[in-house]
């Protein structure tokens, strides 16, 4: 039952299991090696033998003998257990009870209804503007192809909800974020906003962070001897690794929202008034210092600012849920950046264009 002050949803475990794999196997490789398994278990409604797992996991199906992919297999299935995954071992049919199958029961995996406040549905709202629409890529989209081309019966609703992606127009996020997660020095020509030419750094890169928008990494400045922050943006051309990975340690004590917030510019801060629609912007409106309906149902909010720039970024980024009314500089540069992207849609033969001009 939905209620105006508390809602219900369902949830599944998949991607707060996938989380705990990063951070208990440490390695990228085994961390896609056990999602595909857990793909590949959940999506059958049939126990599967040892041989059709090693066929339908592309990283089984690499390993050098039946020896060692046993022995790998036999590790995965451990680690998955011990992480929660409800995986099991059933006889495949009455006729071959010497030969065992494994699956993952959809009912054993899903978690029961959990209930929100509206405080949370908020937050949830921001997060789910940072990830693409569900998908499977790569390897786990091919294991599922060879499920469908071996006949295998499906069961399609346990996919639902699998694998958010990240998504960002960020050239340099993907290097970057590979260089986070196996902390591997990095160098990059980095361009500070008062100027336009770029210096090269030297930074072991520590972690990403999203703030008002837009990625941020921290980390510590070789040349400079001290940590740093930078805009992803505001990187020119390619990440390049410059060492080896696992080369230096993150601080134990390092908060990185902190530091990319401590780095914001210092600049007199500025009231920019706005028109919300109604039931969205939350990240606008939780930070309003001042709030008043409207005749037309939208909701007029007082945010303070600092960076015109990032601001503005931030506003367009809602497309025509917020209109700018003022000052007229923030509302000329949400304008320039919708402008922007309708033109770059356009060029792109694009069929579906964004709902209209904030501001």
């Amino acid at each position: 039952m939905i209620s105006p002050s508390r809602h219900c949803i369902t949830s599944r475990r998949l991607s707060s299991s996938v989380v705990r794999m990063s951070a208990a196997t440490g390695t990228a490789a085994k961390t896609e090696r056990l999602l595909n398994l857990v793909l590949v278990l959940l999506y059958t409604r049939r126990p599967l033998s040892k041989a059709q797992i090693r066929g339908l996991v592309p990283q089984y199906g690499e390993t050098a003998s039946i020896d060692a992919f046993d022995r790998m297999f036999e590790r995965d299935k451990d680690e998955l257990r011990a992480l929660g995954v409800p995986l099991v071992t059933e006889e495949i049919d009455a006729f071959h009870e010497d030969e065992p199958g494994y699956r993952i029961h959809q009912r054993d995996y899903a978690l029961p209804d959990i209930d929100f406040a509206p405080d949370e549905l908020a937050v949830l709202g921001l997060a789910s503007r940072s990830w693409a629409q569900a998908s499977m890529a790569g390897p786990a989209a091919q294991a599922l192809r060879k499920l469908r081309a071996a006949g295998v019966e499906r069961d399609e609703d346990a996919l639902i909800g699998i694998e958010p992606r990240l998504r960002t127009t960020e050239p340099a996020f993907e290097a970057t974020k590979d260089a986070v997660l196996t902390r591997t020095p990095v160098t990059f020509d980095y361009r500070r906003p008062e100027s336009s030419e770029s210096t090269t750094r030297r930074v072991q890169p520590w972690s990403l962070v999203q703030w008002h928008g837009r990625w941020y990494l921290t980390g510590h400045d070789l040349d400079r001897e001290a940590p740093r922050v930078f805009r992803l943006s505001r990187v020119d051309g390619a990440v390049k690794r410059t060492g080896k990975a696992g080369s230096f340690e993150v601080p134990a004590d390092h908060e990185p929202r902190v530091m990319v917030e401590s780095s914001a510019p210092a600049g007199e801060a500025r009231p920019a008034r706005l028109l919300v629609r109604p039931g969205a912007a939350y990240s606008l409106r939780r930070r309003a210092s001042a709030t008043q309906e409207t005749d037309s149902g939208w909701t007029e909010v007082t945010v303070d600012f600092r960076d015109v720039d990032g601001f503005a970024e931030e506003v367009a980024g809602h497309g025509d849920d917020v209109q700018v009314l003022g000052p007229e500089e923030l509302g000329e540069r949400v304008r320039m950046l919708l402008r922007a992207v309708l033109e770059a849609h356009a060029s792109s033969g694009g069929a579906d264009s964004p709902r209209g001009d904030a501001g």
